[in-house]
Parts: structure tokens; sequence; C-alpha cells
């Protein structure tokens, strides 16, 4: 059976759809490319916000419209914190969670044995193991992802995620760096760890975040490892420490924020105050040279005054992130926050996104500046649309190379490079000698 897949939300999703389609095709079936090619359609939700919800419901009812004779199947989270619901998407043929993807190629052959709707969505127990998953390739990335975490026990009061994915639980070591062993064998030169709960990871093993960084920087063949984001009450002074002592680690770090106002992140039930998060800061900086800050950053919180919305903004300014995203809360039944009075406008909470975004798109080009007139390793990926070579350096700069390449591809090469100027959101450089 040809299958297309669809992917909703984040990094750990798209592992996951990768993981989906591997499974699927050691059980006969084919991922294909284009939509009209499909017997089968794999969607893989996300369900963090309400707007997600409806675009997974329209696309669901599109491809029904558009493929009648087509079986359309619908996992991730969604069905997963919301199984009822999930239920009544008729126009979905094979339904199931995040916990029971194992048994998709069951669920296809019995759907296709007697036309019968599949239901299949199992709860989580209070000790989860951690599902087996492993990928050993990824179509058209030069970057693996390798999914080391799941679950969450922090109930952050706007978020759905504890309902979706259930309880913390790591991957086991010898697994990770296996896993990690075939990417590397496959082609591989930089994997970035993922999870859902990145910073937690180890804690149901006995474990830190810093015993799997050790391990995967170990592998031979991966000259980069990078992490997914991470949470800043658990990082402790010494897992940095430990991190720094791995030279592969690059020197980026995406460290949720949510809110610079300890107001909002108290009502958000975030476990830190923005003294903790500057705190951690300082520290990545203290033990990585040139180290980029990457961030999330929501705005219209409910009862966020503007007094709050600019104690935030000011504390963003004061730390001077590489890389911001901002976004507007989103109301999410089923979660504490939705509840709260002093729901916020929505054109007030875009008014004020689209202020912090003008706000730190100066720190991006300020950080964007900073790198130019230094030389950086860069990890090259295909060629973008303009024909000129594409890649990042160790603390995720973009990097374009100023001359078009007519001779060789550069495709998952790591060249030493000189930035020389901007070019819109991304550096300009010259190439100076292939790395080792």
């Amino acid at each position: 059976m040809n299958i297309y897949f669809i992917t909703f939300g984040c990094k750990v999703n798209l592992y996951e759809t990768e993981n989906m389609k591997q499974n699927l095709s050691e059980n006969g079936h084919r991922a294909v490319l284009s939509e009209d090619e499909a017997d089968a359609f794999v969607i893989n939700s996300c369900t963090v916000t309400e707007d997600s919800d409806k675009k997974l419901k329209k696309k669901i009812r599109q491809l029904k419209r558009s493929y009648p004779e087509s079986i359309i199947i619908l996992t991730g989270c969604f069905p997963q914190a919301f199984a009822d619901k999930a239920a009544e998407l008729y126009e979905a043929d094979i339904v199931t969670g995040t916990k029971n993807r194992a048994a998709l190629p069951d669920l296809i052959s019995r759907f296709g044995d007697n036309k019968q709707r599949e239901v299949s969505v199992l709860p989580y127990s209070r000790k989860e193991a951690f599902e087996s998953m492993t990928n050993t390739r990824y179509d058209n990335n030069t970057r693996a992802f390798v999914k080391i975490q799941d679950g969450c026990n922090m109930f952050c009061s706007y978020c759905i995620i504890p309902y979706s994915r259930g309880g913390f639980r790591s991957k086991p070591l010898d697994s990770i760096v296996s896993e990690v062993s075939a990417l590397a064998a496959a082609g591989y030169r930089e994997v970035v760890l993922t999870g859902i709960n990145l910073s937690f990871y180890g804690v149901d093993l006995g474990l830190r975040l810093a015993d799997a960084v050790e391990a995967v920087c170990e592998v031979e063949g991966i000259e980069r490892v990078r992490l997914g984001s991470i949470e800043p009450e658990v990082i402790s002074a010494d897992d940095i420490k430990r991190f720094a002592e791995h030279k592969k680690l690059c020197p980026q770090f995406h460290l949720s924020l949510q809110s610079g106002c300890d107001k909002t992140l108290n009502a958000m039930n975030r476990r830190y105050s923005s003294a903790d998060y500057e705190n951690v800061v300082k520290l990545l900086r203290t033990n990585f040279e040139n180290c980029a800050i990457t961030t999330d950053i929501m705005v219209g919180f409910p009862d966020e005054t503007d007094d709050d919305f600019a104690e935030s903004m000011k504390f963003a300014e004061k730390i001077g992130f590489a890389k911001t995203h901002i976004f507007p809360y989103s109301r999410r039944k089923g979660t504490p926050a939705a509840e709260m009075e002093g729901q916020i406008p929505e054109e007030i909470k875009h008014y004020r996104a689209a202020k912090m975004s003008e706000a730190m798109k100066m720190h991006r080009k300020d950080f964007l500046q900073s790198q130019v007139g230094t030389i950086s390793t860069v990890l090259f990926e295909r060629e973008k649309s303009d024909g000129f070579p594409h890649g990042y350096t160790p603390n995720y700069t973009p990097v374009k190379i100023s001359k078009k390449n007519h001779n060789i591809s550069l495709r998952n090469r790591i060249f030493y490079v000189k930035i020389i100027g901007l070019d819109e959101d991304r550096c300009l450089g010259e190439i100076l000698y292939e790395g080792e």
C-alpha cells in the first residue's frame, strides 16, 4: 500500500513519523511523496493549541473529499488527549494515539480485511516504559533527530501535553548509543537529541541529561550533537560544566522562557523565576564560547497587564536572544488557564506579539552582526532555490556562501568558513578549507 505521511507539530512528532514510515515499510507498505500516489494517509497530529486542532480537522476532511477511496489514519497527540472527539471524526478510518502507533500495521490489515472503522486509543499507565523506537534515516535531511525522552509531569497551567503524552520516561543509554551509532554508519554527522521535556531525561532511570550527552558525544563518526528545547529549572551548574567538557556539543541552547514577568510565570505554573532563568543563561555563556541562546515567549496570557507585558519584554531585551519564537496565548480547553479570569482579547494579544517580535528582530540582527569576522565550521545542507550552498555553524548561525558552487556538492560536508557579512536573516560566508 502506498502511504503519504503528514506531520503536525514539533520535532518529536517528526521523529515519530519517520519511525512509523520505517515500521510500515518493514510490513510491506511504501511511503510516497505525492498525495495523488497514496492509497492511505497517516496524519501524525499535534494538539498544543485549539488552532492546531482546527487545522487538523480541516485537513482530514479535505483529504476525504479529494480522495474518497483512500484510508485516512489519524494518530498522535490529538486522539490521545481527546479520544472522544477524535472518535467523532468519522472521516478518519483508523484512529489511534501516541501510545499505540506500533499497532498501525495490524490496524491497517484489519481495516483492509473487513472495512470496519478502527478506533484504538490506549491510556498511559503510571509507570509507562519508554516506547521502543529507533530511526536510521531521515528523508532529505543532513541532521538526524533522536528522541530520548517522552512525557511530562509538570502540568503548566496552559498546557495539554501531560494529558496527551503521559508521565516522564526515558530511553535507556545503550539504546541511544545503538541508534546514534547506526545513524553515524548511515552517514549522518549531526544529531539532535529531542524529547517532550528533554531536561528531565533520566529522572526515571537515575540519570541526567548530561549522561546522554556524554554517551552520544563518544560515538565515532558523529561530529555535532545538539539539544532540543530545554527547561531552566532543572539544568544545574554541574550539568552545564559536564556539557562544556564535550566539544561536539553545539553551543546553541533553546532555553524555554514563556514570560519574563514573574507574576505571569507563577500563573503559568512555571517552576522558575526570571532571576533563575538569567542565572542559567550566564552559566551557559560563561562555559560556552560564542554561545547562542534561543527561546519561546508567550504573550497575552490571562490577566497579563500592560505592565506585565512591558516587564516581560524588558527582560527579553536584557537577555539578548539570538532568535525568539513569539506566539499569542491560545486558550486550550481542558487546562486550568482556559478557566482563568482576565482572558485577553485577541486584538491585544496580536498587538503584543507584533510589538515583541519587532523588538526581538533587532536582537536577532545584533546577534548575526556579532558573527561577522568570525571563523567557524559550517555543515552544509542541500542548496536552496537560489543556487547557493547554505548551512549552519555550531551555534546555529545560518550561513549562505557568497559565491555559487558549480563544481561539487557541499551537502553533508563540513568546511571552515569566514563570516563576511549579512544577507537578510542569515550570514554571508567564504569557504577557507574543508574540516576533518
